[in-house]
């Protein structure tokens, strides 16, 4: 048998080197002994992190050494052959314990080492299962999974964009995706009717334990559909989805509470309704909340959306009241939430289609014809063209893990995440661009407490 791996622990018992090597299908007991010369030599050198390949005999161990906790604990190789792939330093903080008492910025920093712990491994794994059923059951609704681009137009989402300078057109900006919104409308307009991928949404919004600069979505978009239509398309793929990965779900249906039936229940529209007993069991607790108001003032007095500015009003009766601007703090959205467990793990709408209700929720938001035009002009020249009814949803899937997994903060289901401060794992970033590069880009830096590294 041939086996590549790390050394996680070395135990020497005088006539007798035992290992135990990690790979990514677990841990396996290595028995080292005198009568291979060469081999166990060498194994006098290892330590904890060595990289190395064996070939031996599997054996089954005796009743006293056999483990119970390993899945592999009743076999052990005899190495007969020991090669050292790659050799280590000694870690700077110990990757056999759950982390948790690890600084933040030191785990971040050395990231490459702290996902190495059991931990981690199997909370990524499980995101890679659930990534993995909830694409079996979309496939087989039907659905086609389409990437939309990432250098995109920075447009009002409810987030401040990050934006990419233009070498090739100077002082122009691209902005990075708040989600794939406007583009999964046009694939309705396109005709595709059942759109999904695996999102990147980028929003330069202040972290918490339940977000980042960065995050991942299941995104998925459908026509001639109703509220209805839509829940149940994503209730059933989280059900499926959830006990995939051996979740236990509370209620099935899921309940549903107006917004106005949650505010006086629980005073937030995110809640938790679990039983004590079911929290110790990790039971979720799913729950939609509905019946959204369309807008409310921002600090500046003016109207601004609640949700997203693309969703439609809840019906005609709401419709009439947007198109007359009438009563705009009575007009309710068709908006839906999901949450589970206290977060808010889901949320979607059905879409605006007609160009002039789009026109009127910008209207109502204070913007001129002018600014209408500059920003939205693309998807009012697009719904001219035959834009059927459609409605959709993201599911901000890494919450939901986090909630399955008992886990406080968001990065611990995500492989590279951001520091609080906003910095990057592993890499210096954000960082100064050298003078070379700001030229090229035509872009000046304006504090003057800012040093560029030349060169660099």
């Amino acid at each position: 048998m041939k086996l590549a791996g790390w050394i996680q622990t070395r135990r020497d018992h005088g006539k007798i080197i035992f290992f135990d090597l990690r790979d990514s299908g677990g841990i396996l007991q290595l028995v080292c002994t005198p009568q291979e010369k060469e081999v166990y030599e060498l194994a006098q050198t290892l330590r904890s992190e060595w990289v190395v390949e064996v070939e031996g005999e599997v054996k089954e161990r005796p009743d006293a050494m056999k483990n119970a906790e390993l899945a592999t604990g009743n076999v052990e190789v005899g190495v007969k052959k020991l090669v050292v792939l790659s050799e280590a330093k000694t870690p700077p903080f110990p990757i056999d314990t759950p982390g948790y008492d690890i600084d933040e910025e030191t785990r971040l920093k050395y990231r490459y080492l702290d996902l190495r712990r059991p931990r981690l491994q199997k909370n990524l794994k499980l995101r890679s299962e659930y990534v993995k059923a909830v694409r079996e059951y979309l496939f087989s609704k039907g659905f086609l999974e389409i990437e939309t681009p990432l250098l995109t137009k920075s447009t009002p989402e409810g987030s401040r964009d990050f934006v990419v300078p233009s070498r090739a057109q100077p002082g122009k900006f691209y902005a990075l995706p708040q989600s794939p919104q406007q583009y999964k409308q046009l694939l309705m307009v396109a005709g595709f009717e059942k759109y999904f991928q695996i999102a990147r949404a980028l929003r330069d919004e202040d972290p918490r334990a339940d977000r980042g600069f960065e995050h991942s979505q299941v995104d998925l978009e459908m026509s001639f559909v109703g509220m209805e239509d839509v829940m149940n398309v994503v209730e059933e793929m989280t059900v499926f989805a959830v006990e995939k990965i051996g979740g236990n779900i509370a209620k099935k249906p899921f309940p549903v509470f107006t917004y106005e039936e949650a505010m006086k229940q629980f005073g937030a529209d995110k809640f938790d309704l679990r039983t004590e007993q079911e929290k110790k069991e990790g039971i979720l607790s799913f729950a939609w909340v509905v019946s959204f108001p369309f807008f409310e003032k921002d600090k500046t007095g003016k109207w601004t959306f609640t949700h997203n500015p693309f969703s439609a009003p809840l019906n005609e009766e709401h419709e009439a009241m947007l198109l007359k601007g009438k009563d705009i703090e009575k007009i309710i959205t068709s908006q839906y939430d999901l949450v589970c467990n206290g977060l808010e793990v889901a949320g979607g709408s059905l879409r605006t289609h007609k160009p002039n209700v789009l026109r009127a929720v910008f209207k109502t938001m204070g913007y001129k014809e002018q600014e209408i035009e500059e920003q939205f002009g693309h998807m009012l020249e697009a719904f001219s063209h035959g834009a059927p009814p459609h409605g959709g949803c993201a599911q901000g899937f890494e919450r939901l893990l986090m909630a399955f997994l008992g886990e406080e903060y968001l990065r611990e289901v995500q492989a590279f995440p951001q520091t609080g401060q906003g910095r990057t794992s592993v890499m210096d970033a954000p960082s100064e661009l050298s003078e070379a590069q700001l030229k090229e880009l035509h872009l000046k830096v304006q504090n003057p407490s800012t040093k560029l590294r030349a060169g660099k």
